[in-house]
């Protein structure tokens, strides 16, 4: 039961203006029930389908083409935007496309073993494209891999057998298991094999385990262990065989490492393995409890507490890599309360040198901010199938803007990211348009968030970035915030294109923009699906993206938004790469259905009585200022001026952060639009992006919209 608890909130003034005050006895259960309220009335659709695919778990076809008729209603909702993602830069380089994994969760895109790397120039720009088109014909079918050898032998390439990379942080351990760090992970995905990884079609295949059952009742997951696998150390001597307990130990010291990535084996936003938040939360000490036992010399097995269909998508995760105990035991490793991490005897991966090795690569090089090198395992059980026999890392602290791009030109590198120092060297050279590229976007969603609710109107921690609207426009804001059509009538009318080109520039403008919360390809359906779409039954066949069940939910509603794109990418699919919100139009028509229902509340939208929006904006950064400006005058130009946006000027990052991502709750939230805070995936299930707008305090994102 919520208590009234005293917190700093911001209050509506008597008089003309907004003012920073404690309020004294702030009633959190009442704004709890009044989220409750709302959240209902705006996210009730949503949540209601949501329901309906979260609880399909036998039939993931059917539970995907269920979230997505549900992501199609969060969007209709318009209460956040979705707007830019990672990646979507110019690039050059000697890689053949999509010879690793992308999948968009897990730690297998980093594993370089498959990658097919040329000796001479770079891959041409449109040898790149040919050769995406045929992967989106060809995945799934296991012929990539030789098709694309086969086609740049014919091109007049050779293949060379090291890939050199850049990097710009030296990892700051090697025990895979007790880090959440991604340079910690880049790096030692390549030392272990998992139970199973996803090859370069995207398709999962076995690893260390040959074959695994799912129980009937689907809380059971059963693998058998590769034999014959063995342990060496950095010289290669063999130390042990991987056997079932290397991946009891492994999860036994990384529930007791606590490296920041063990909620997603817990109850609390993970998998839900049997007692692992028990343990975790020490309300337990016993890990014979926890539901990872071996059951025989080669056979593991993973109990759950209820059914998570995503559960293999999480085995790519260092989470699960398994560990020698006896070698851990050797390095003065201990479990539960022995476990001493700051103990002198505790050598543990502190080093290359002190960890034990079972997948493709040893490190055999390591010198700090200079160079990492990663050799063939020669006991590695798959070594004569792989193409990378060394990776080496070579250091780049970025004080030189043409030191990649050199390096890649030098073949020093495989390949370069191009800043926009060496993109002007590119298009002088004339390498740009011969070879440029551009970079995958990856699976993180950053985007605008509508607050329906606002009861902060200052920072709560100390005032600052105080709003200059009257408790009037304030109230006037608020409920136009919560009427549907405004709401995507602000959608609709903001530039997202131009708002990217202030930090990528005016010609990948695109390129980054996305348009949905789950990227449009991140599932797909491997059977044929009949749903009803508003009471009409229809039928999506096997190979169907997430994002084409979405936009087809969208246009049987008639919201006028596209989501996801079947040409693009080769005609793979995308939900990415054009701004498919921005209609100026459509956001007027909005704001006219708007207008005519906020007027039946009262709340007259003409000329002289505009709705005020805040939108904090940091101000000693031109290219936020710059992305803020775009979000200002599209948004008043769109609207013909019926809504003005207001820059409340952030002087220090934190003032920025502070009037929304470091907030914990919904009523801390001071602003009416915030673009700063995104999401990312834990696992390859759509649930993984929608849970975090689910209701009563349960959802990480749903502060962002004001409730909760």
């Amino acid at each position: 039961m919520m208590k009234k608890i005293l917190a700093l909130v911001l209050a509506l003034a008597m008089a003309l203006s907004m003012t920073f005050a404690v309020a004294e006895d702030f009633d959190v259960e009442a704004y709890g029930a009044t989220s409750t309220d709302l959240y209902n009335k705006i996210l009730g659709d949503f949540y209601t389908a949501y329901q309906a695919g979260r609880s399909e778990v036998s039939n993931l076809s059917l539970r995907y083409a269920l979230m997505a008729v549900a992501e199609a209603k969060l969007m209709e909702a318009a209460v956040y935007v979705p707007g830019t993602s990672n990646g979507g830069n110019y690039a050059i380089g000697r890689n053949a496309a999509n010879t690793v994994t992308s999948v968009l969760w897990g730690n297998d895109s980093y594993r370089y073993h498959d990658m097919i790397i040329v000796n001479e120039d770079p891959v041409t720009s449109e040898q790149w494209d040919t050769m995406k088109a045929k992967w989106a014909e060809l995945a799934g079918t296991g012929t990539y891999e030789q098709w694309v050898k086969d086609y740049l032998t014919g091109e007049g390439y050779t293949f060379n057998t090291e890939y050199a990379l850049g990097y710009s942080s030296d990892p700051q351990t090697w025990d895979v298991l007790a880090t959440s760090r991604a340079a910690d992970s880049e790096a030692i995905v390549n030392t272990y094999d998992g139970l199973v990884e996803y090859d370069m079609e995207n398709v999962m295949q076995p690893a260390l385990a040959t074959e695994w059952s799912v129980s009937e009742d689907s809380l059971t997951y059963t693998f058998k262990i590769r034999e014959g696998v063995e342990w060496v150390d950095s010289q290669g001597r063999k130390v042990d065989d991987v056997t079932a307990d290397d991946f009891v130990a492994g999860m036994n010291h990384m529930l007791d490492a606590l490296g920041g990535l063990e909620y997603l084996v817990g109850s609390d936003g993970g998998c839900g393995i049997v007692n692992a938040q028990q343990y975790i939360n020490g309300e337990i000490s016993d890990f014979s409890l926890v539901g990872v036992k071996a059951i025989d010399e080669y056979t593991v097995q993973y109990t759950l507490e209820q059914p998570a269909p995503y559960f293999m998508t999480m085995l790519g995760y260092g989470v699960f890599a398994p560990m020698s105990r006896e070698y851990f035991l050797s390095q003065g490793g201990g479990f539960g309360e022995e476990y001493t991490p700051d103990s002198e005897t505790y050598l543990y991966g502190k080093d290359p040198d002190h960890i034990a090795y079972c997948g493709p690569y040893v490190v055999t090089n390591l010198t700090p901010e200079n160079t990492i090198v990663f050799s063939a395992n020669e006991s590695y059980w798959n070594k004569d199938n792989i193409n990378i026999k060394t990776i080496t890392w070579k250091y780049n602290d970025g004080s030189d803007a043409l030191k990649g791009y050199n390096d890649m030109k030098a073949n020093v590198l495989a390949s370069a990211g191009l800043n926009d120092s060496s993109l002007e060297v590119a298009k002088q050279d004339g390498w740009f348009d011969k070879y440029v590229r551009i970079s995958a976007t990856d699976a993180t969603s950053f985007g605008t968030f509508m607050n329906i609710n606002r009861t902060a109107f200052a920072n709560v921690n100390d005032g600052a970035v105080a709003s200059t609207q009257t408790a009037e426009e304030a109230e006037r804001t608020n409920k136009a915030m919560q009427n549907v059509h405004f709401r995507r009538a602000i959608a609709m009318g903001y530039d997202r294109a131009t708002y990217n080109a202030q930090s990528v520039g005016e010609e990948l403008k695109y390129a980054r923009v996305i348009n949905s919360y789950t990227p449009g390809n991140f599932a797909q359906l491997t059977e044929d699906v009949t749903i009803a779409i508003n009471g009409v039954d229809t039928t999506f066949p096997a190979g169907t993206f997430y994002g084409a069940v979405m936009q087809a939910q969208l246009d049987a509603d008639q919201v006028a938004v596209k989501v996801w794109d079947a040409t693009a990418e080769g005609g793979a699919g995308a939900s990415f790469g054009f701004d498919g919100w921005y209609n100026p139009e459509a956001a007027m028509a909005e704001l006219a259905i708007a207008i005519e229902e906020l007027a039946a509340e009262g709340v007259v939208i003409d000329a002289e009585h505009p709705i005020y929006l805040d939108l904090p904006t940091y101000m000693a950064s031109s290219i936020y200022v710059n992305r803020a400006q775009v979000i200002v005058s599209s948004i008043e130009e769109s609207l013909g001026g019926l809504v003005k946006v207001n820059k409340t000027e952030c002087q220090t990052s934190s003032e920025w952060y502070y009037a929304g991502y470091y907030t914990d709750f919904g009523y801390e939230a001071n602003y009416d639009l915030y673009d700063v805070s995104g999401w990312g995936p834990d696992y390859g299930d759509p649930q993984t992006y929608l849970d975090t707008f689910l209701p009563d305090y349960a959802g990480y994102m749903v502060k962002c919209i004001g409730v909760y």
